[in-house]
C-alpha cells in the first residue's frame, strides 16, 4: 500500500543543501533510523541523546530529543538493551531517601520486580540537582515508570512521553494508571479510638504550610470534628523528627490543654516522642502520640508507636500488576480499570 505523498524541498529543487534535513513520513512506529534523519545525525548520536549519555553537544541533544518527540520515537528494548544489559527495566520514583518511608517502599518494589525479572532503576527527584533530566533519562531507559510526581506531574509526565506510567498516591485524579494510598476508613477508626479512650483535647501535627492542610490533615480535622472536638491545627514545613519534635516543644511551652497529638507521618511522630521525653511528659499517660505509615522502625522505639498502617508490599504488588497488564497490551494506561486502592489500618500500640 502506498504511503502518504511527501512533500518536496524547494532547496533541493534550486540543486541546493538544505539546511535542516527533511522528517520522513514516520511508519506506524518510529526506528532509530527515522530519528537519525529527521535530527540529521548517526545511529549511534540518537543512543547517546536518548540515554542521557556524554560525547555530544547540548545543542545536538536537543534537536535529537526533539525530533523523537515528533516521531513518537520509543526505543526498542533491544536497542536500550546495548546500554542496560537487555533485561527488562522498570523506573521507581521516589522523593525523599532520607525519609524510611522511601527505602521501605523501594525494597518492596525491588523484591516484587525481582520474582518477575525485572530490574529497578532509582530516582529521587528531591535529593537531584536536576530532577527534570533525572526523570527523563529514567524514561529513556526504562520500559514503564512507577511513583510519586507531586506537584509535578504534568511536566514529568510529558518527559516521560510514551513511557507507561503508574503514579503512586495521586492528590487528585491523574491522567495516568495509579494505586491510591488511602487513610480514609483509618482515620475514622482512630478517631472512634480516641473517644472511647477519653482523649478531649487533640492536636494535628500536619506537614503544610499555614492555610494549606495537606489532605491527610483536612481528613484528620474533620473526623474529629464530626466528633465534637475542636482539634488545634499545628503546621510543620518539613516531614521529619527534627520538624516533629520542635513544633511538639512549642505546643508542650504554651502549656495549653492538649492530651493526643496525630502526627502526619512515624517519622515526626518520633519527634513527638523525643520531645515528650525532654519535657516530662509521659507517653501515653499524659499525652496520646499517633502517626501514620506503620513504618517499622515505631515498633522499635519505647513507648511503641501507634500509627495507621500501609501495606507497602501491597502498594508494590498493585503497581506492578498494573505495569506489567499495560506493557502487555491487556490494560489501558488510563481510566478507572487501571485505578487501585491500597487502605490504611490502624494499629494500635503503646503510645495510645
Amino acid at each position: 500500500m502506498a504511503g502518504p505523498p511527501r512533500l518536496t524541498d524547494p532547496s533541493r529543487a534550486a540543486g541546493e543543501m538544505p539546511a535542516t534535513p527533511p522528517v520522513p513520513a514516520a511508519p506506524s512506529r518510529a526506528t532509530i533510523i527515522d530519528v537519525a534523519a529527521a535530527a540529521g545525525v548517526s545511529r549511534q548520536t540518537v543512543t547517546r541523546a536518548m540515554n542521557g549519555m556524554s560525547g555530544i553537544s547540548a545543542a545536538t541533544k536537543e534537536r535529537v530529543l526533539a525530533a523523537a518527540e515528533r516521531l513518537a520515537y520509543r526505543p526498542s528494548r533491544f536497542g536500550r538493551g546495548l546500554v542496560t544489559g537487555g533485561d527488562h527495566q522498570l523506573g521507581l520514583v521516589v522523593n525523599d531517601l532520607r525519609n524510611p518511608y522511601s527505602p521501605q517502599l523501594a525494597s518492596a518494589v525491588y523484591r516484587l520486580a525481582a520474582e518477575q525479572g525485572w530490574n529497578v532503576m532509582l530516582a529521587d527527584t528531591t535529593l537531584a540537582g536536576d530532577a527534570d533530566r533525572i526523570v527523563q533519562a529514567l524514561g529513556s531507559q526504562t520500559d514503564v515508570v512507577i511513583g510519586y510526581l507531586g506537584n509535578r506531574r504534568e511536566r514529568w509526565t510529558e518527559l516521560l512521553g510514551s513511557v507507561p506510567m503508574v503514579e503512586l498516591d495521586p492528590s487528585v485524579d491523574p491522567p495516568t494508571a495509579a494505586v491510591w494510598i488511602d487513610p480514609a476508613e483509618s482515620i475514622e477508626a482512630l478517631a472512634d479510638h480516641l473517644v472511647a479512650t477519653g482523649v478531649r483535647h487533640p492536636v494535628v501535627l500536619d506537614n503544610s504550610q499555614p492555610g494549606q492542610p495537606s489532605a491527610r490533615g483536612v481528613l484528620m480535622l474533620d473526623a474529629l470534628h464530626r466528633r465534637g472536638y475542636l482539634p488545634e491545627l499545628v503546621h510543620g514545613p518539613h516531614g521529619t523528627a527534627e520538624c516533629g519534635a520542635e513544633e511538639t516543644a512549642r505546643v508542650l511551652a504554651r502549656r495549653r490543654r492538649l492530651d493526643a497529638i496525630l502526627a502526619f507521618n512515624d517519622v515526626m511522630a518520633l519527634g513527638v516522642l523525643q520531645a515528650c521525653r525532654r519535657a516530662g511528659v509521659d507517653v501515653p499517660g499524659d499525652l496520646r502520640a499517633v502517626g501514620v505509615d506503620g513504618l517499622p522502625l515505631g515498633a522499635l522505639v519505647s513507648p511503641t508507636l501507634t500509627t495507621l498502617a500501609v501495606d507497602l508490599d501491597a502498594v508494590a504488588r498493585e503497581a506492578l500488576d498494573l505495569a506489567l497488564g499495560m506493557l502487555a497490551g491487556e490494560l489501558p494506561r488510563s481510566g478507572a480499570t487501571v485505578q487501585r486502592t491500597v487502605r490504611h489500618r490502624l494499629l494500635v500500640r503503646e503510645s495510645a
